[in-house]
C-alpha cells in the first residue's frame, strides 16, 4: 500500500491519510475484511506522528470504513468499499465544482474553460499511461 503524505499542500495530515486509506478501499487495494496496517506500521511508513494515524483511524470508524477486530487490529467493514467509491466520486466533484466556478468567475468564457478541461485531461491521461507513472489503483 503505497500512500503519500504532503505537509505543504494545505490538507491537514490526518485528513490526507483518512482519504487516502478511503481511495485504497474504493480501488480495493484493501479489501474487505482485509486488516489496516498498525498505527505503528503507519506512522512508520509515513514517517508521521502515531498519534496522526490513530487520530485518522478513528475518524474511518467514525465513517464506517474500519471496524476493531478484537485482539487483530481494524478491519474494513463491509459495505466500505461502495461507500468509499461514492465519497470518493464526491469529494472529486466538489473539487471541480470550485475549480469550475471559480475559473467561470474569473471571466474566463465558458468555451475556454472547456478547452482547458480537455487539454489538463488529455495531460493527465497521458502521464497515467508512461511507463512509471503511479497507476489510478494506488492510493494516491
Amino acid at each position: 500500500m503505497l500512500f503519500q503524505i504532503d505537509p505543504s499542500n494545505g490538507v491537514a495530515i490526518y485528513d490526507q491519510v483518512v482519504r487516502q486509506v478511503k481511495f485504497a478501499v474504493a480501488d480495493g487495494v484493501i479489501r474487505e475484511g482485509e486488516l489496516a496496517p498498525s498505527v505503528r506500521e503507519l506512522a512508520r511508513q509515513l514517517t508521521i506522528n502515531p498519534n496522526t494515524v490513530s487520530r485518522a483511524y478513528n475518524q474511518l470508524q467514525s465513517d464506517g470504513v474500519l471496524e476493531t477486530i478484537r485482539g487483530t487490529g481494524l478491519a474494513v467493514k463491509k459495505r466500505a468499499p461502495a461507500k468509499c467509491q461514492k465519497e470518493r466520486e464526491q469529494l472529486i466533484a466538489d473539487r471541480l465544482d470550485g475549480v469550475l466556478t471559480e475559473a467561470c468567475r474569473s471571466g474566463l468564457p465558458i468555451d475556454a474553460v472547456r478547452s482547458l478541461v480537455e487539454q489538463s485531461l488529455q495531460k493527465v491521461a497521458s502521464s497515467l499511461t508512461q511507463p512509471g507513472t503511479p497507476q489510478s489503483s494506488e492510493a494516491q
